[in-house]
């Protein structure tokens, strides 16, 4: 009999029942120490005042309208955002993957409006990740993500990453724009060099495509800047927003220019539940610590010290391990032994981290995750990595 939750996930069999900080606690009463956040959304932790002051406040006000009328929130978390990006404009959604959606149809429309109808598709790289609908799985591609949901969305050409050359010539007067993340995260943590991003900008530039980042995992201050194209001194046109913006709610954005985003007139895009009071009152108060030059700094001195860290882990387990790789505080590393095998050991010594593709495990913790916390992630990690080297000798 089919589960009255539909199966189409690989639970752990763990069952948290309360967050602090970087910790979970499993309703046993083990203490788990939180190396994924949620996939990288909880970027203040778990239970951050801030955050739990701005969603009470907001719930005992109003908590849906929907975009018939004015949302005040909505506007200020607009504001906020368009005050510390490239951003003229923002639209709210509920997830990354209708932010993908979103960011699909601007490119088009954009076209579509210049009277270039047929530009319509969209350079993408193996090893995507850009959700779950039917956009985001015909950009992403792969078989993993498309079997048996065909007949697939048409418009994307898919390129092999980190192939500038290979970009230059899929390019064709049908091509509207190139669709890429600053660091892949589903991908396995590889980034994207602050060079083939200026690359990339300038090739849109001279070919008239628009440029739009996919930031919904890397973004919101988890490399150190408030959206990872930032370290290449580049201007997107559209960027796709989620996870961390909302501290733990439910909420997406596309931010883009104005010219970018012209052909978005009333009537062409809509959403129910985008920018309601409760989301934006949260994102308000996540921008509020996040956007901020000391928060910024703190990622980044953590950000070192973690790495150093995990470069030593590195060493001392190098049947385990191959590598670290990411920026900020999006780091993985690549694995040796099976993956899973290191995040199951990780469940046993109450730690937390996140399978990603290429036999790395993802590390994504808050970004308030205090000195102690990366100590013990140290003492937890070294742990499980023993465990699984002690079975590997033993096979």
């Amino acid at each position: 009999m089919i589960p009255s939750v539909l199966p189409t996930y690989n639970r752990a069999p763990l069952t948290f029942v309360k967050g602090e900080g970087a910790w979970l606690t499993e309703a046993d009463g083990r203490r788990f120490l939180d190396l994924g956040a949620g996939i990288a959304v909880n970027a203040l932790g778990h239970a951050h005042p801030a955050l739990v002051n701005a969603l009470t406040e907001q719930a005992h006000a109003l908590w849906h309208v929907s975009n018939l009328y004015n949302i005040p929130q909505q506007q200020a978390l607009a504001d906020k955002l368009v005050e510390h990006t490239f951003a003229d404009t923002v639209f709210f959604t509920n997830s990354g993957t209708e932010a993908c959606e979103l960011a699909v149809k601007m490119a088009r429309k954009y076209f579509h409006d210049k009277d270039q109808p047929e530009r319509v598709e969209i350079i993408t790289f193996d090893g995507s990740f850009h959700g779950r609908s039917s956009a985001g799985i015909a950009a992403a591609g792969s078989e993993k993500m498309t079997k048996g949901f065909g007949p697939l969305l048409p418009g994307f050409v898919h390129l092999t990453f980190g192939d500038l050359d290979g970009v230059t010539n899929a390019i064709t007067d049908q091509t509207a724009a190139i669709l890429i993340e600053p660091i892949q995260g589903e991908g396995g943590i590889r980034p994207v060099p602050d060079a083939e991003l200026k690359a990339l900008r300038q090739i849109c530039d001279d070919s008239g495509l628009l440029l739009i980042l996919d930031e919904v995992q890397c973004g919101v201050g988890r490399t150190g800047k408030l959206f990872a194209h930032e370290w290449a001194g580049i201007t997107p046109d559209i960027v796709m927003v989620a996870k961390g913006i909302g501290g733990g709610f439910p909420l997406g954005a596309v931010l883009a220019t104005e010219n970018a985003a012209s052909g978005m007139t009333a009537g062409t895009h809509g959403s129910t539940y985008g920018g309601n009071p409760l989301g934006c009152a949260v994102g308000c108060a996540v921008l509020d610590q996040v956007a901020t030059p000391a928060f910024l700094e703190s990622v980044n001195r953590k950000a070192g010290l973690l790495r150093q860290k995990l470069e030593g882990l590195v060493g001392a387990h190098p049947e385990v391990f191959d590598e670290v790789r990411g920026s900020g505080l999006m780091l993985g590393l690549k694995c040796k032994a099976p993956n899973l095998d290191v995040v199951h050991a990780g469940y046993e010594n109450e730690v937390i981290t996140v399978p990603a593709a290429d036999n790395v495990i993802r590390l994504l913790p808050p970004l308030t995750l205090t000195e102690d916390d990366i100590a013990q992630a140290m003492i937890r990690l070294d742990k499980a990595a023993t465990q699984v080297e002690a079975v590997l000798e033993s096979a």
